[in-house]
């Protein structure tokens, strides 16, 4: 048999040569990391030369990431400008009024009576009775001497600062003696009493940004309900922004729900009932 019979078979061997790890995917995620180490680094810098109002406004975001305690507007939760005084200026202005109200002579017999405490609202001043009266007259909207001495005082502070300042009025749970006038009056007119002595002394009327009278409905002592100390006038340096929050609140209208079942009605279809209804009218 000859040769062009058998043809000669030839075999090729492709050998794939080990390169190693550095064709692998490892260096995306160490230069990842150098990425986000720099970015991290740029915005540190920028925060040190950014102005006071961007600082707190990033500081207010990591304080309130959610944007539920503090949002402006509906939509811009937690992104913009910090609405409170941090607490060291809080702490500030408390310790500032208490050295002011030291300066009145009968301050040594009421200073068990008033109590400032830093609240989410901003920082709350409550003036409590006693039960012979210390700050009202007993069952009466009229103040007392040192009553009206210490608002005016509070007046003098109160200019100084760009925040509002809410009045609220309270009593403890003894009925009033009148049926024609309650504890809602009483707390409300007390507190209305205030708001004139603070306006009088100096304070804007646009500074003042509510007059509340709660009665009984926020006993201070729940426990002990007929304990004078629950009959207090509280005034609430309101934290900067606090009021255009709540009005911007308020203006977001919600979509008015449709009933459970009900498909939307076209135009199409309300056009006959509307006919039909004022046909009926005829």
């Amino acid at each position: 048999m000859s040769a062009k019979a058998h043809p000669k078979i030839i075999i090729v061997r492709k050998v794939v040569a080990d390169h190693g790890d550095e064709h692998g995917g490892a260096w995306k995620v160490a230069y990842a990391d150098f990425v986000t180490a720099m970015m991290a680094l740029f915005i540190v810098l920028w925060l040190l030369s950014a102005s006071e109002k961007v600082q707190k406004a990033v500081g207010g975001y990591f304080q309130d990431p959610t944007g539920k305690g503090r949002q402006t507007g509906t939509t811009n939760a937690g992104i913009a400008e910090t609405l409170t005084l941090n607490q060291s200026q809080l702490q500030q202005l408390k310790e500032k009024l208490e050295q002011a109200m030291k300066q009145i002579p009968a301050f040594q017999n009421m200073q068990k009576q008033v109590r400032m405490t830093i609240t989410a609202e901003g920082l709350r001043i409550d003036l409590l009775e006693t039960q012979r009266g210390l700050f009202f007259e007993t069952g009466n909207p009229r103040p007392t001497t040192a009553g009206k001495e210490l608002l005016q005082l509070l007046a003098n502070e109160l200019v100084k600062l760009p925040n509002k300042v809410a009045i609220e009025g309270h009593t403890d749970s003894t009925p009033y003696g009148r049926k024609d006038y309650s504890n809602w009056e009483l707390s409300a007119d007390r507190a209305n009493s205030a708001r004139q002595i603070l306006m009088e002394s100096g304070l804007g009327e646009g500074r003042i940004s509510q007059v509340r009278g709660f009665a009984d409905q926020r006993l201070l002592i729940k426990n002990e309900p007929t304990n004078p100390s629950n009959r207090r006038i509280s005034i609430i340096v309101r934290n900067v922004g606090l009021d255009e929050q709540e009005v911007n609140m308020g203006e977001a209208k919600p979509n008015a729900p449709e009933k459970a079942g009900a498909p939307p009605q076209s135009k199409t279809d309300a056009e006959p009932a509307a006919k039909s209804a004022a046909a009926k009218k005829e």
